[in-house]
């Protein structure tokens, strides 16, 4: 979702990919003790994608007319079968050569990678091709992993993890200080950080535009994009926000680029009347640009008119750009530093 902040102190929800951004950019980094605290992290996620391939080959080729392109190769199976029960344990081993000769043997099996293509029906994460492009480096045994490494990672949140920190870090005394609150993003965690939204002023909310034609983890019936409409539109509608000024992030912008020109956007319920005009870049943008006037609509339609002047701004975001995210944090912190200001009659 995004973050909620107050005159003194900023509360923020994002994801992964922004907490971890935050600590690299905001405050001291890692160290090279917890860089080595994500190699399990990041050995399970690679276990948990190819299982996810795995078992989606498989159910794709039971139920699927064209059921032969997703069988596997028949010295591929019995590999297959051994990876998705290690997948599916609690406990992961660290990876070696011949495990990642049998995964990268399994990766490059036609079925796989025909099961890739419908990676958005089985929950397949967007980082695969980078875990599976780097195996032999995470099977060394002098492994360390790079902030790269650590940024693609996933740990999925349960409950509240809190972080500090000041958009502009060098000096904390220029900047007022944020107090990030990384949440659950699944429907029945939202009771556990409704709370923190209590006197807040400003909210930053955190879309992820390439997910629309995503289903849920926790419902594959429901859209991802249709529900983050929904979760912005109840958030707008709380008591609570009258007085909030709003950050919308339209975030992985990289992804949404990629896929917006293989998968139609129209996909998605929400934007089932956008029509193509073009190709290339000038498609990605009129695509980006109907996503960020779907989103203005949502916001005036759930705003009530004598809040509509409140701060309302939008910011295209690539988690994983280190450099963007800061510029970003910088222009949120500037914009919320003059509106405390106007607000007690300095400006």
């Amino acid at each position: 979702m995004g973050s909620l902040c107050s005159r003194n102190k900023h509360y923020s929800q994002a994801d992964d990919e922004e907490n971890t951004q935050i600590k690299l950019l905001f405050q001291t980094g890692f160290d090279e003790a917890e860089l080595k605290n994500y190699i399990p992290v990041i050995h399970a996620n690679v276990y948990q994608t190819i299982k996810i391939l795995h078992d989606g080959s498989k159910e794709l080729a039971q139920n699927e007319l064209e059921a032969s392109k997703y069988l596997l190769s028949a010295e591929n199976k019995e590999i297959g079968e051994k990876l998705s029960e290690i997948g599916g344990r609690l406990d992961y081993p660290c990876l070696t050569k011949d495990l990642v000769q049998d995964i990268e043997a399994l990766w490059k099996d036609p079925a796989i990678q025909e099961t890739l293509l419908r990676g958005n029906e089985l929950q397949v994460p967007d980082c695969a091709h980078y875990f599976m492009e780097n195996l032999e480096r995470f099977s060394d045994i002098h492994y360390i992993p790079t902030k790269e490494d650590v940024l693609f990672a996933r740990i999925r949140t349960t409950g509240v993890v809190e972080i500090q920190f000041s958009p502009v870090g060098e000096n904390k005394k220029s900047g007022e200080v944020y107090r990030l609150f990384d949440v659950g993003g699944q429907r029945n965690e939202r009771r556990k950080w409704i709370h923190l939204f209590e006197g807040v002023t400003a909210v930053i909310f955190c879309a992820a535009i390439s997910e629309y034609d995503q289903t849920l983890f926790e419902d594959e019936r429901k859209n991802r994009m249709m529900e983050t409409k929904e979760l912005f539109e109840w958030v707008l509608k709380q008591p609570c926000f009258e007085k909030t000024s709003f950050m919308l992030f339209l975030n992985k912008f990289d992804i949404f680029e990629q896929k917006v020109l293989k998968v139609p956007l129209n996909t998605c319920e929400w934007f089932k009347d956008y029509q193509s005009v073009s190709t290339g870049k000038q498609e990605i943008e009129h695509a980006y640009e109907f996503v960020k006037k779907k989103f203005e609509e949502s916001y005036f339609q759930c705003t009530a008119p004598d809040r509509v002047d409140r701060v309302f701004k939008i910011y295209r975001t690539t988690a994983l750009d280190q450099k963007l995210v800061k510029k970003t944090f910088k222009l949120v912190d500037e914009t919320l530093r003059r509106r405390n200001l106007f607000e007690a009659g300095l400006l």
